[in-house]
């Protein structure tokens, strides 16, 4: 009987740890990075929290996150150009702009880069997590108040 309860926990804890996935958040606001991993970490296994583009090209090698959540304007190196040499160097985590910008030039530029997905905050907590799942599903997603 012990033994049986053992056998489906351990299933269950390693169910549970296939299905959390490890996210890089990067923003340059120390509150929206608290709120974004408030939210993720319910789900997910947040692996850093940093305030520039640079940090990230740093952390991207150290950490291998399935999934980088990143904002555009960042001081140093904005998210685009963050992304742009991240796609160059063969980063194959997916890419999920987290932004003010809502014009649709911003869209297109980050789907040009490679981005998987494009969140404005002011939907952060409705689309964040449903953008997140739908990258991992090998989906894009566009928060649908963007218009292109």
């Amino acid at each position: 009987m012990i033994a049986n309860t053992w056998i489906e926990l351990n299933t269950i804890v390693r169910r549970k740890t296939i299905l959390r996935k490890t996210i890089l958040l990067a923003d340059d606001h120390p509150g929206v990075l608290a709120q974004v991993a408030c939210l993720l970490s319910r789900e997910h296994d947040v692996v850093g929290k940093l305030t520039s583009g640079v940090e990230l090209l740093e952390a991207v090698p150290r950490t291998d996150p399935d999934v980088i959540v990143l904002d555009i304007s960042m001081p140093g190196l904005d998210g685009f150009e963050a992304a742009r040499r991240l796609k160059a160097a063969g980063c194959r985590s997916k890419l999920v702009f987290l932004t003010v910008c809502e014009d649709g030039d911003f869209v297109r530029e980050a789907m040009a880069l490679g981005a998987d997905g494009y969140v404005v905050k002011s939907r952060l907590a409705t689309d964040l997590l449903t953008a997140i799942f739908e990258v991992l599903a090998e989906r894009k997603y566009i928060s649908p108040t963007m218009e292109l």
